[in-house]
Formats: structure tokens, sequence, C-alpha cells
């Protein structure tokens, strides 16, 4: 096993908690903003979505601490589109997920062979995170 790069995982790691954080924003808002005849699941999938972001933010915090790490009081920016159809609101989720796959892949990379802990974790989510992606682009199918 090789050494685990305490700096970069901890750097990587207040990355993706910033990251996820701001998921519980943005997919706050989006749950403030549909409308229309399929609102009500909608919305519900938005605050689930939500709820997730904050439980995965908890949970890198928690490993953060675990490494001596110091959990960050930032969030990702968020850009605001104005764009609020449902198609707009799914598109820009998506490419959201997109990028915390990437994040987690990024953790992944760093920590392998380094940490079992770490690498399964990192699994995991890169699993929850493409499983958000294809319901996402089952979502989406109706808009094509």
């Amino acid at each position: 096993m090789k050494e685990l790069d305490h700096k970069k995982t901890t750097e990587l790691l207040n990355t993706i908690m910033e990251f996820e954080l701001a998921g519980v924003v943005r997919y706050t808002h989006y749950s403030l903003m549909v409308t229309g005849p399929n609102r009500i699941p909608i919305v519900n999938f938005f605050k689930q979505q939500a709820n997730e972001s904050l439980a995965h933010a908890q949970q890198v915090g928690e490993i953060l601490t675990g490494l001596e790490g110091h959990p960050t009081l930032r969030i990702a920016p968020i850009e605001e589109t104005n764009q609020h159809t449902v198609r707009d609101i799914l598109e820009e989720s998506l490419n959201h997920e997109k990028k915390a796959l990437n994040l987690y892949k990024d953790l992944l990379d760093t920590v392998e062979n380094a940490s079992i802990y770490l690498e399964e974790f990192a699994r995991t989510m890169i699993g929850t995170e493409e499983l958000h992606m294809i319901e996402l682009k089952k979502m989406l199918r109706d808009y094509s």
C-alpha cells in the first residue's frame, strides 16, 4: 500500500463538501421553482436530492475531521441561470451530478491503494452519483 496524501485528500474532501453543500441550496431552489401538472413528484424528488446532498456533506465532514482536517464553511459557487422550466432544471441537475461524479473519481484516484475505507467510500459515492445521472436522464427523455 502507498502512503495516504493527507493534504491532497483533505483538500479534495473540502472541495467535495463545498460542492455537496451547494447541492443542498441548488436542489432546494429547484424544488421551489417547479410548476405544472407534474409539480408534486418533481418537487419531492428535488427535496430528496437536497436532503441527500446534506447527508453527503455531513459524511464527508466526518471523514475530514477523522483525518484531522478542518471542514469548510464555504459552499461552491452556484450559477443562477433564471431558467426554470422542468427541462432546464433537470439539465442543470444532470450537469451538477456530472461534476460531483468527477470529484468523487478524483478522490478515488487520490486514495486508491492508500486507504481501503476511503477507496470504498469513493466507489460508493461514484455509484450513487451514476445512479442519480441515470434517473435524471430517464426524467429528461420526455423532453428530447
